[in-house]
């Protein structure tokens, strides 16, 4: 029988203390009093942080919740005295009236709460593994991210955490509005399945097996949580039910060990209906050659929404466009950052235009042999200024040649990148503008760049860092480079990251399902395959990818060409696409669509260079959750519900 609870039998209970008594309701945030206060009565509630005495009768402490902090002030012979004695971190509310402080000691906030009465709402133990507001000895990483509720207490990632909400909301509104002078028509947004097939898609997928269905031959079946809503969100546009997707997607890729990567990650995915498959002449001028200028028009409206919500700034709304090779060509990658010079291609001879590559300068011989091999020589210098002291010492796969007065038209014959190639004794190279103590790095490429960076380029962002270690380069504060790099190639036999699935075949450079550009349709069914561009645009920022996206196949022929005679994908391979391709066959219209990273975005806004930064609960770069602990282990009768078992790892005995 159960002993009821009475006055007189209270005090047998050991009831904490802070739930004993009522307390009032607050009336305001800390953060949100201002001057305009001053005299009124006011109930705060929050975290106490660390008490400063100010001579022997008074002590000011902050008190902080999400909104900021406001100074409480205390005097010691008062009747809120024992305030001192509370531990910090402890929850607590305070009644008190809004002080303007002295003239002389008003700074923003210039207001003060003069404390009459307070109530420990929780105490904070004393030993904490770390103080959330001591930002001069921060706690390190690891020890942050187990105890992250401690660690999302600081100033900076609260106010992180409500600029994500605030952006993604932005990103709504705007989707939602979204509409030109003939197609009123907004977004609509559409949840679409996390738990789908495993495809060959290009990056590794995380598996989740099924307790209840089975594989008719009674094998565990399993699901994979999604690379990307991309097959949902074709089909979705191929069953008319909407003409505009978009949802915040939430994304899952195994690339553990990645820098900055995170195994779980949000993207403001988008899909169109009834897109342009090729630009008319509006989208030429503005350098535009390919399809999907409605997706580009439509970013180029929300992207400045976004920054202006977060940061406040206007930025322009036409973005500049450049195309794949010419990124590589210039840069030496498809992401190039554009706030500071030292292209690849900026020696320009008689002043003329840039070059890309010096081969035409090369002795006729070696000229040669590089074209047999398909093969450009390109050039990278440096000559004085602020990028001298970091080309000393710049460690790159590339060859520095220092030029002087008894090597500047011989400096071929001695290169180690061009061994092997003739060069007769008496042969010279003279490049117009090349001067004595100039820096002459030299990579070798194939004439059609691949892959997403060329060993020059990789110098390049090494000089620049190294320049700015030493103080010799300095780039713009606020300088938000965007860029549209189009006309990428659209298969690849370069990519390191889909080797796993091509087993030396092409693959797609974006995704299987990527159309190519209209007048390289024919050389890609006479065989030209590293010759066709594909319709895919990426959205770069100060040499950041922050979107992709592309315009769709929408013919069924044509995606089965691609599947079957240029990607080689076997029957098995291909049978998780069938119903994209039987719903193709069902009349689908033209279609294109892009994903931002959001959380990548959400990192340049809030100017921290780690996603984590802006993720309430991140995981490490190894995909590891030291808060959750998480991935762990289940115990082997749990294994054996969804019929499958652990491996023992053999023994030398075995």
């Amino acid at each position: 029988m159960r002993t009821a609870v009475s006055p007189s039998n209270l005090a047998a209970f050991h009831f904490p203390k802070t739930v004993l008594a009522p307390y009032p309701k607050r009336t305001h945030n800390c953060g949100t009093l201002s001057a305009a206060d001053v005299g009124k009565k006011v109930v705060l509630a929050g975290w106490l942080l660390p008490e400063r005495k100010a001579g022997k009768h008074v002590s000011f402490f902050p008190l902080k919740d999400s909104s900021g902090a406001t100074q409480l002030v205390v005097k010691r012979d008062g009747s809120a005295a024992g305030l001192s004695d509370v531990t910090v971190e402890s929850v607590v509310l305070i009644e008190g009236e809004v002080s303007l402080r002295p003239e002389n000691q008003r700074r923003v906030p210039d207001i003060d709460i003069v404390v009459s009465d307070f109530r420990v709402l929780n105490p904070a133990q004393e030993d904490l593994p770390f103080v959330p507001s001591d930002v001069t000895h921060l706690a390190n990483e690891d020890l942050r991210a187990r105890y992250r509720y401690l660690d999302l207490r600081r100033t900076a990632l609260s106010e992180n955490i409500q600029k994500r909400s605030k952006v993604a909301h932005t990103a709504r509104t705007v989707l939602e509005q979204e509409g030109t002078q003939h197609v009123h028509l907004g977004f609509t947004e559409v949840e679409t399945p996390v738990l789908l097939r495993s495809s060959p898609e290009g990056a590794r997928e995380y598996l989740v097996p099924s307790r209840i269905a089975r594989a008719e031959d009674d094998r565990p079946v399993f699901y994979a949580l999604q690379q990307s809503p991309q097959q949902p969100k074709q089909l979705l546009i191929c069953s008319g039910a909407v003409d505009r997707y978009f949802q915040l997607a939430k994304c899952f890729r195994d690339e553990g060990g990645r820098k900055d990567r995170q195994p779980e990650f949000t993207q403001i995915d988008m899909e169109m209906a009834f897109v342009s498959w090729g630009p008319d002449e509006a989208s030429l001028a503005r350098g535009w050659r390919i399809g999907g200028a409605e997706v580009r028009d439509t970013i180029e409206r929300l992207v400045p929404a976004m920054w202006a919500a977060a940061e406040g700034t206007e930025l322009p709304s036409d973005f500049p466009v450049m195309t794949y090779q010419e990124a590589m060509n210039r840069f030496g990658s498809d992401k190039p950052d554009t706030r500071f010079g030292l292209e690849v291609s900026t020696w320009a001879p008689y002043d003329r235009a840039p070059i890309s590559d010096i081969t035409p300068y090369l002795p006729s011989a070696q000229r040669e042999a590089l074209e047999r091999e398909g093969e450009i020589l390109q050039a990278l210098i440096v000559r004085g200024g602020e990028f001298t002291a970091a080309s000393h010492a710049a460690q790159s796969g590339a060859e520095r040649i220092l030029i002087d007065e008894g090597n500047r038209a011989s400096w071929h014959r001695t290169s180690s990148i061009l061994a092997g190639l003739p060069s007769p004794s008496d042969s010279a190279c003279e490049i117009p503008s090349l001067q004595p103590g100039d820096h002459l790095w030299l990579a070798r490429r194939t004439k059609l760049a691949q892959g997403g960076s060329t060993p020059l380029g990789k110098l390049r962002l090494q000089l620049s860092e190294l320049a700015q270690q030493r103080g010799d380069l300095t780039l713009p504060a606020h300088a938000r480079n965007f860029l549209w790099i189009t006309e990428f190639p659209l298969f690849t036999n370069a990519d390191e990251d889909k080797e796993f699935l091509a087993h030396g075949r092409w693959s797609s450079s974006h995704h299987p399902f990527t159309a190519p550009m209209w007048e390289d349709v024919p050389k890609m069914y006479d065989g030209r395959i590293n010759e066709v561009r594909g319709q895919h645009y990426d959205l770069v920022l100060n040499g950041v990818e922050i979107g992709g996206g592309s315009v769709r196949v929408h013919d069924a022929a044509m995606q089965d060409h691609i599947f079957t005679n240029i990607l080689q994908l076997s029957p098995s391979e291909k049978a998780p696409f069938e119903h994209l391709l039987h719903a193709l066959r069902c009349g689908a219209p033209p279609h294109g669509g892009i994903a931002l990273g959001f959380d990548r975005i959400m990192s340049i806004l809030c100017n921290t260079p780690s996603i984590r930064d802006v993720i309430a609960f991140p995981k490490t770069s190894g995909g590891t959750d030291l808060l959750f602990r998480s991935p762990a282990p289940v115990g082997e009768d749990v294994l054996r519900e969804y019929r499958l078992e652990y491996l023992k790892k053999p023994t030398a005995s075995t």
